[in-house]
């Protein structure tokens, strides 16, 4: 999937030359995110040849990123955004039995799993998309999810059983949406990146991050944010969930697309008022 990504920004940028970089969320394939503990498992590497200029830019997805990021660099694209929803491969979540075994990594999408369907077997799941999708045509799971938009991307639109709907199963932050990185005074560069750049992109996913940052929270914790731009509005979709699907709290707000980052802070202020604290403190205690 990075490589797609990165393959796809060379090809909208003349002369660009690709330079294969392994993170450590690459790296680790035996154990759930969740419990790494580093809100940089897929960044920092990269980030550390911007800094040493061995590349002038860096393509992330954009919910691997954490909140805050050095101030030597900056976010200087977000393209027209992808598929925000998660998908469902191999079974409809009406059509799965009692019992059936269902297979993420996202701490989120179990959480809300098990508040939707808390009669369903949730089990780890980690490697690259045709990993997964081996694992569960091999029969280890009744169904797995995964982003809509790596699927799409990938030209595998056609494993998805079922789309779900941000309202059942609230997105990650920043779902669907790329993010170029480059050093903060590299203009030339920078001007480069202005035609990719896509508003109603930007504009969603600072109302996203500006959430997760006032939850305090990282990128492997049970919160979700779908932010939607119409017009001179934006509407956010906000979601805590207890590990253990026993709690959920979600609240959608609506505000301005002049200030998206005062949504993303109503949205965190109304979450916390319900007791989001309280979870989030019981993830970090695990």
């Amino acid at each position: 999937m990075a490589l797609w990504q990165a393959r796809w920004v060379a090809s909208q940028l003349d002369g660009a030359e690709i330079l294969i970089i392994k993170t450590t969320g690459d790296k680790i394939t035996d154990a759930p995110l969740a419990t790494v503990g580093t809100k940089a498992l897929f960044t920092k590497e990269i980030e550390e040849a911007l800094l040493d200029g061995r590349v002038n830019l860096a393509v992330h997805s954009l919910k691997d990123m954490p909140v805050e990021i050095d101030p030597r660099l900056t976010i200087a694209a977000i393209p027209a955004r992808e598929e925000v929803r998660d998908a469902l491969v191999g079974s409809k979540l009406s059509e799965l039995r009692e019992g059936a075994v269902v297979g993420t990594g996202s701490l989120r999408r179990a959480a809300q799993l098990r508040y939707l369907r808390p009669d369903l077997r949730i089990e780890a799941l980690r490697g690259n998309v045709d990993t997964r999708l081996r694992k569960l045509d091999e029969g280890r799971y009744q169904a797995i999810v995964l982003a809509a938009a790596g699927l799409r991307r990938l030209g595998l639109e056609g494993r998805i059983a079922e789309l779900l709907d941000p309202e059942l199963m609230c997105p990650a932050i920043g779902q669907g949406a790329l993010a170029i990185e480059t050093r903060s005074d590299d203009t030339t560069t920078r001007r480069r990146l202005v035609r990719l750049e896509n508003e109603s992109a930007r504009l969603e996913t600072t109302a996203e991050r500006a959430m997760l940052a006032e939850l305090g929270s990282g990128c492997q914790v049970p919160v979700g944010g779908s932010a939607r731009h119409t017009g001179e509005e934006l509407r956010l979709t906000a979601v805590v969930a207890s590990p253990d699907g026993t709690q959920l709290l979600r609240v959608v707000l609506e505000g301005s697309a002049s200030d998206p980052e005062d949504l993303g802070r109503r949205a965190a202020h109304e979450l916390l008022a319900r007791g989001a604290g309280k979870i989030l403190e019981q993830v970090y205690a695990r």
